[in-house]
């Protein structure tokens, strides 16, 4: 796959992931506002049947009262409102039809304890209406005729209760308006129509309530109101002549935020699992992609200095083999051996960069057995410094010791142990341009014992430097090859350290060389 194709397949997978985030963040957004209107909806609701109760049942309350003291008065001064009278007479059956219908109004003078306004007394108005019909048989009507009985009289007679009603209600606001707001209502009732209205509506939150005249606080209020506006629902209540209130009934829910968002929280859980999994698995999904495609380039790397590495060596073989066939060297035997030496050596050097490779692959698969014994760390320091002290004199370097540990034994493979320091030995050589200096070391820290490899060459980068250690991992120097090896030595370090129980590091600054430190229990 290409850098561009996998480039794009990554922001279209990116740009997809970052879409599902924004429409599950815009769903729940929405249903937080529709719960919150609901719920604005349903208090307002509740508020105006409260406001509209408490007004009603303070008005049928007084007009019950006012019923039974009018029912008490015998004594009223009854005034004619308006009075209607229809004569009319029929020629053919000689009868005549009076129709008579009016509206009184009785005038009472009643005590003040009806409404607690101050006065000893107060004047109620008592409206109501009457109708008679009455027929005549063969008489033309005059006042004189006043005496004859009718024929048929239909006679309807009673209070006129709506108007009556309307009447007692517009002068009950216009009185009552003067009465303080604690002796209209308690706080008890409208805690409780509050508290069965909100029942009824679902809402079932801790409240509190007050009720304010003219924006100011009266004594009806629930123990722990505390004025917010923001947070405030308010409805007028008491309602005068003129259809004007100066009261309001305000109420705040402590909870309010905490009760719309458990009605969706199940929801919003939902959707925070779901988008986690699809991130999780986008970003696992992405890693291990991102992981391949580096691993692939690890390994064209490291094909390509394998072959590299195999090139050489393979020409030298051919070129030796050539010359051993030459009639002119072929009974030259100390040619011959010379080139026989070099076939050796050369199928050595091959023969190496294979076993790093299975050793690798042995050491992934927990298929190495690595015995362990007690040795001195010193005597396997001065046996690997034999392997390559001949390359290192043919550079024109050397390799200083200083081994200071007092206590060297150490639990260790004999073999792979050695074949770690040589490969940190050999990579400090590698990659010294110049001729090697390089400087071991040892001392005692605490029941460990530290060995310390420094050279003076090109080190490396700070970003190389924490993935030295890595299986194919070389510092990328182009197509260059200046630089023999195939990333495995340092891995296989790595892992034999380990399995001794022990820690491997390195500090290095780039063109001033590294130095690789190992870390080992000691015993004793």
């Amino acid at each position: 796959m290409s850098k561009r194709i996998f480039s794009l397949l990554i922001l279209l997978m990116s740009l997809s992931l970052i879409g599902i985030i924004f429409v599950q963040a815009y769903y729940i957004k929405g249903s937080v506002k529709n719960e919150e209107s609901r719920f604005t909806f349903k208090v307002k609701t509740v508020l105006a049947n409260v406001s509209n109760q408490i007004q009603d049942d303070e008005l049928a309350t007084y007009f019950e009262k006012y019923q039974s003291l009018v029912s008490e008065k015998k004594e009223a001064d009854s005034v004619s409102v308006s009075q209607l009278f229809i004569y009319q007479q029929n020629n053919n059956t000689k009868q005549a039809l009076i129709y008579k219908s009016g509206v009184l109004e009785d005038n009472y003078k009643l005590s003040s304890s009806l409404f607690d306004i101050g006065l000893d007394s107060i004047n109620i108005k008592n409206i109501f209406g009457s109708s008679k019909a009455e027929i005549y048989n063969n008489i033309e009507f005059s006042e004189s005729d006043g005496n004859q009985a009718p024929i048929l009289s239909i006679i309807n007679s009673g209070s006129l209760n709506e108007a009556q009603k309307l009447n007692f209600e517009k002068n009950f606001k216009a009185i009552s308006k003067r009465t303080p707001i604690h002796k209209r209502v308690s706080k008890e009732k409208i805690a409780n129509l509050l508290s069965k209205k909100l029942k009824e509506n679902d809402i079932d939150i801790d409240y509190e309530f007050a009720i304010y005249s003219n924006d100011l606080a009266t004594k009806v209020q629930s123990d722990n109101f505390e004025y917010n506006k923001a947070s405030m629902f308010s409805v007028p209540m008491f309602y005068d002549e003129n259809n004007i209130s100066t009261y309001k009934l305000l109420v705040n829910f402590p909870d309010d935020k905490k009760f719309i968002l458990s009605s969706v929280i199940g929801m919003i859980l939902l959707s925070v699992v779901f988008t986690s999994i699809i991130i999780i698995a986008y970003s696992s999904a992405l890693f291990q992609l991102v992981k391949q495609r580096k691993i692939s380039q690890i390994k064209t790397d490291f094909i390509n200095n394998m072959t590299h590495e195999f090139k050489t060596p393979i020409a030298t073989i051919n070129l030796a083999l050539d010359a051993i066939k030459n009639p002119k060297i072929i009974d030259d035997k100390e040619r011959v051996l010379r080139y026989l030496n070099m076939i050796k050596d050369e199928n050595k050097r091959m023969h190496a960069q294979v076993e790093n490779v299975l050793r690798i692959s042995k050491l992934e698969k927990n298929e190495l057995n690595i015995s362990k014994d007690r040795v001195k760390l010193h005597d396997l320091v001065l046996d690997a410094i034999t392997h390559v002290e001949l390359i290192v004199e043919n550079r024109q370097g050397y390799i200083k010791t200083f081994l200071e540990a007092d206590k060297s034994s150490i639990l260790a493979n004999e073999t792979h142990f050695t074949n770690v320091i040589v490969n940190m030995l050999d990579n400090a050589i590698k990659y010294s341009p110049e001729a090697p200096e390089i400087e071991v070391s040892t001392e005692n820290v605490g029941n460990n014992i530290l060995l310390k490899i420094k050279d003076h060459g090109s080190g490396m980068s700070k970003a190389a430097a924490k993935r030295v250690f890595e299986k194919f991992y070389r510092e990328h120097t182009g197509n260059i090859h200046n630089v023999k090896g195939h990333g495995l030595g340092l891995a296989y370090v790595k892992r034999i350290v380990e399995d001794h129980q022990g820690h491997v590091s390195v500090e290095t600054e780039k063109d001033k060389g590294s130095t690789f430190t190992i870390k080992l229990p000691i015993i004793t």
